[in-house]
């Protein structure tokens, strides 16, 4: 299966600005059964683009805008092939936990069972894991990682503005509602405390029509990986109740949300910010790849006529891809 998504970001000002420093971690990583097929960034004003490849193996691109703007447009375009993975299984032997050992964890696995920013134990959480009887995992350690995810979407409401993106899990443990963040932030500390490594993951959700899915269709997604060390990462989307499959595009992968933005920037300037984003994520066909293009493309011979100039622009156009 092929997605398109196009993900334009606009931040308007109410008053020039003199300067925008942006990062972006958008474009999808291309691992496992996930192939990126195109990728492009174009932002208006137009800037220079630089890319680096951060610790975690997400892309990350930034740019300046040096001249004064009062708007600044960002549209992302992909196209990311999606291959069908086996079903992992409804549960593992309970020796899984004590795999969990140095034999199998590396330090990028300790470094994701200790808390983070948005990813730790408070007494609100503590409390609730307490009411749900989630303190000790039950079973072995996937059908435990089921339950969780199970657990956390019958618990919680999706509505949007209850958080916001810098919010705590405490806001939306004490409202019983919030959005895929806050969800995926709550999943991660529990799998945590139960010493399983876990990880945030940052991209897009092709929705299903007839609105099985809570989260919102115009926005970027956020899910859960866990370290389970007999099968790999399993994804969990607590938001939907689901285990990460070909619907789910991964961006970036961080320990909570604060690796990972979409984007992050500042700028120079008294102006008061306003951010509007769209997204869509559609099914498409396959990009024709360039053997393709040489398949038509019909060169001219020698001895033949001179080409005519729509010809010869053809030409070009097929020297170009």
């Amino acid at each position: 299966m092929h997605y398109s998504i196009r993900h334009v970001t606009r931040f308007r000002y109410d008053a020039p600005v003199r300067e925008s420093v942006m990062e972006l971690r958008m474009q999808p990583r291309s691992e496992g059964p996930q192939a990126l097929r195109s990728f492009q960034i174009a932002t208006n004003p137009r800037a220079q683009l630089y890319a680096y490849t951060d610790h975690l193996g997400n892309a990350v691109y930034h740019f300046n805008v040096l001249r004064r703007h009062q708007e600044l447009r960002i549209e992302v375009q992909a196209v990311v092939e999606m291959a069908a993975s086996p079903e992992p299984p409804q549960n593992v032997d309970e020796l899984e936990w004590s795999r969990y050992n140095n034999l199998n964890l590396s330090a990028d696995h300790l470094d994701l069972i200790d808390e983070s920013k948005f990813a730790h134990m408070s007494s609100s959480l503590r409390e609730f894991m307490a009411a749900k009887g989630l303190e000790k995992p039950q079973g072995d350690t996937l059908s435990a990682l089921r339950h969780l995810n199970k657990t956390i979407h019958d618990a919680f409401e999706y509505e949007v503005g209850i958080t916001e993106v810098h919010s705590p899990i405490e806001d939306a443990l004490r409202a019983k509602r919030g959005v895929c963040q806050d969800f995926a932030h709550i999943t991660i500390a529990a799998a945590r405390s139960w010493g399983i490594p876990a990880r945030y993951v940052s991209g897009y959700l092709h929705h299903r029509r007839k609105g099985e899915d809570r989260s919102g269709d115009d926005a970027t997604h956020a899910w859960v990986e866990a370290w389970l060390p007999s099968l790999g990462w399993i994804g969990l989307d607590p938001t939907n109740d689901t285990l990460a499959g070909e619907r789910h595009i991964r961006a970036a992968v961080g320990r909570d949300y604060a690796d990972v933005p979409p984007t992050r920037g500042t700028y120079k300037g008294g102006a008061q910010s306003e951010l509007a984003i769209s997204v869509s994520v559609q099914p498409t066909q396959a990009p024709v790849r360039h053997d393709e293009f040489l398949r038509v493309a019909r060169p001219i011979k020698p001895g033949s006529e001179p080409p005519t100039r729509a010809e010869q622009f053809y030409q070009q156009q097929q020297q170009q891809q």
